[in-house]
This record gives structure tokens, sequence and C-alpha cells, in this order.
């Protein structure tokens, strides 16, 4: 036993190391950010705008329901009043798995289209960043996975997100989806950013609450893990703190009153700002147990993150006091006198709290024990490899943090030793 811990010991302190060398690394890439369009409005403001990069053909990446829905509507009618030819591929669905995205390819070769824009979540974002890389460098969206995979940067790209969650419309990552295998993908390229983006509140206003709730703890779960990794800069701590006051103001409104559109507007800028914050100081342990349970059973992204956020957080509190109570401060929890270790316990307290008056349940009925250990080796792995952790967890730390969210009556019940007669 005490072997695994000096192994643990020297792993965690070698990976910090690559870690903050990467970090270094991570503020010398040049990542662009998107000509924004926002308010009420915006998405037609953007198409309008497209009609004068006089694109041959433009494809539509969203799914049935943003279709259905009309939401693509301000955007397309500002399209054909500027003369632009659009296609739609709505046959999206949640997690934009990969083989959909294949056939959103063979769509945009067969139509003869040169640009696209994304109308939808994140599972739309990402479909299209992935269809644009693949397009552009003639690659299998597999082949794409990884960084930088691709020597041609991606066809022109657009966004119109109708969530407040990912914050895709800013970030360098695109996340799909492998069914076949019960995996997350992820491609990451500086060059996937899109070129134009608008946040158009009226298009979230028709959201239902659990969504509104689950993209909103996602968005802020970016900002929380982007303020409290080892790369974190002064820009993307501003941009995360920020993030998490706006969330805490205006998340809660939007989801009693989705008809709110000043706090749906201020969600999307939430979004955005996370998204900016985290596309540099990248996620931690909450993201990478929430992408084996999406793998594994299909969890929407934000819902996971949502429910494991409080207790990644409490097993990372002892190496992130000053952080927490700092968001303490912008969440506005807690008294002007309180100790950082009270604001601390304070934020980690109003996580629980808002999960609750949000409705996301405490446990994952999905969730079964006998997956917990595969799930977690996985869990580790993305994390070691790829996210500067404050603090580094073991397997067995990672099994008993998802074992925290077993639903009732599935958690082992303790052995009791019989006494020796």
């Amino acid at each position: 036993m005490f072997a695994n811990q000096l192994t643990s010991m020297a792993r965690s302190m070698g990976l910090s190391a690559v870690m903050r060398t990467a970090g270094v690394l991570t503020r010398l890439l040049p990542i662009s950010q998107p000509t924004l369009m926002v308010g009420p409005g915006a998405s037609a403001r953007l198409g309008q705008a497209i009609n004068d990069f006089c694109h041959h053909k433009v494809l539509i990446v969203t799914d049935a329901a943003i279709t259905q829905l009309g939401l693509t509507a301000p955007l397309t009618q500002a399209l054909s009043a500027g003369g632009t030819r659009f296609v739609v591929f709505d046959a999206i669905t949640a997690d934009a798995p990969v083989e959909q995205i294949e056939q959103g390819v063979a769509f945009f070769n067969a139509e003869g289209c040169d640009a696209i824009v994304a109308v939808g979540g994140g599972s739309a974002m990402d479909a299209a960043k992935t269809m644009a890389l693949a397009v552009a460098n003639h690659k299998h969206p597999r082949e794409l996975v990884g960084y930088f995979k691709g020597w041609r940067a991606p066809m022109p790209l657009y966004a119109v997100p109708t969530t407040a969650g990912t914050g895709s419309e800013v970030t360098v990552v695109a996340v799909v989806s492998d069914p076949a295998h019960h995996r997350k993908l992820v491609i990451a390229d500086t060059r996937l950013v899109p070129r134009m983006a608008a946040l158009d509140p009226n298009l979230m206003l028709g959201l239902p609450a659990d969504i509104t709730a689950a993209t909103g703890m996602d968005a802020l779960t970016h900002a929380i893990e982007a303020y409290i990794g080892h790369w974190g800069t002064d820009f993307t701590d501003r941009m995360a703190l920020s993030a998490v006051g706006m969330i805490y103001e205006a998340l809660p409104v939007a989801y009693v009153n989705g008809q709110d559109v000043a706090a749906r507007e201020k969600m999307a800028l939430a979004a955005n700002y996370a998204g900016q914050a985290f596309t540099r100081a990248n996620v931690g342990y909450v993201h990478a147990i929430a992408h084996q349970l999406g793998g594994l059973y299909h969890t929407p992204h934000g819902l996971a993150n949502a429910i494991m956020l409080p207790h990644v957080l409490r097993f990372l509190s002892p190496a992130i006091t000053a952080k927490l109570a700092a968001l303490a401060r912008h969440a506005k929890v807690g008294k002007k006198n309180d100790s950082e270790a009270v604001l601390a316990q304070k934020f980690l307290d109003s996580v629980v709290a808002m999960n609750a008056r949000l409705g996301i349940p405490a446990t994952l009925e999905a969730l079964r024990e006998k997956d917990i250990s595969a799930l977690a080796h996985a869990a580790c792995h993305e994390a070691d490899v790829n996210y500067p952790v404050p603090r580094y967890m073991s397997q067995a730390d990672c099994e008993a943090v998802i074992r925290l969210v077993l639903p009732k009556g599935s958690k082992p019940k303790p052995r009791v030793r019989k006494k020796a007669a």
C-alpha cells in the first residue's frame, strides 16, 4: 500500500510539472475570437453579415427540433433577402454521433456548399465544427481526434447558439460521440473557432426549464474549472469570475421565467465568457468524469457536469481554498468579514443549493456500481494527459467521488465482520 502511495505522489508531482509547462505554451497559441452580435434579433443580423461574404451556398447544421420550432427562420429569411443560397442538414441528435457527421460531410459535398452555419446547442455546434474541419482536410472525423490533426483550416464557419451552456462559439474544441464504442471523441484545433457568432436571446425563450438548468450549470462548470486549474491567466480569470457572478444572478431567473429576455441574454454572455476562459485555461475532473458518463450512459453533458460538480469541488477543496473564497465573493455568497475557509465552505454549499433550486438530481439513475472502476480509470487517464487540475485523484479517489452519485439502493452495503467465537 505504501508503494502505491509513493507511485501516486510521484505521478502527481511529475504530471503537475508537465501540465504547467503545457500551460505556458497555451498562452502563446494564437486563438481568434469571433465577431459577436448580441441581443434580440442578432441571428438575423448575422444572416445579413454572411450575405456580404458572397458564399456560393451555405449549409445550415442543426437538429430537427430547432427546424420545427422555426428558430432558424430569422437567419434563413435574412440569407434569402440577401440572395445567399442555403440548404439545411437537421439530422444532428444528442452528443453528435460520428455517423451523423459523416452524413453531413457527404451532404455538404453533394450540395456544393462552401460555408457552414451551426444553429443549436452544443451537439449542433460541435458537429458543424467537425464537419468544417473534415471537409477541408478530406479526412474521416475519427482521423481528426486529438490535437491539430488537420493541415488545412476548416471551411468558413458561423454560429448561432440556442442554449446558454457550451460556449462552443468561442472554443477550440469539438466533442462528438462514438456510440459503437461508448466513447466521447475530442477534436482540438485553434482554428475551430467560428468567424462570427450571434447571441440572440429570442431564440432561447422557449427552452424548457430542465434544459435551461443543465446548460446553465454546464457554463458554471466551465467557468469554475477554468478558474481553479493551473493554466489560468489574468484574462481567463476575469472571464471566469465574471461568468460565475452573472450565472448566479441570471440562471435562477431564467429557470423560473424562461421569457425573461434580459436573463437569457446575460446567460448567453456568461456562457460565452466561460467558453473564452476554458478554451485557454482548460477544464478538469468534472468534465473528465462527465465525458465517461455521457459515453456509457448517454447522460446529457450539462446534467452530468452539474451532478458531479459539488463532489469534485469538495475533493479538490484543500488545494483551492483561496480560489473557492474568490468564487464566493463573485457569486455574492457569504459576508465581507468571513474568512477564506468560511467563504470556501459557503461556496461549496451554494453549488449544492443551486442544483437543488434548479431541480438537478443529486444522483445519477443510470449509474451502476459494476461500471465505476472502468469509469474512474478512463476519467483519470483523460485528466492526467489533458487537464491542469489543482490536485490529482488516484483511482480509488475517483471511484469514491463517482460512488457518491449512485442512486439510492445501489450503494454497496458495508461488510460486517463477525466476531470470533
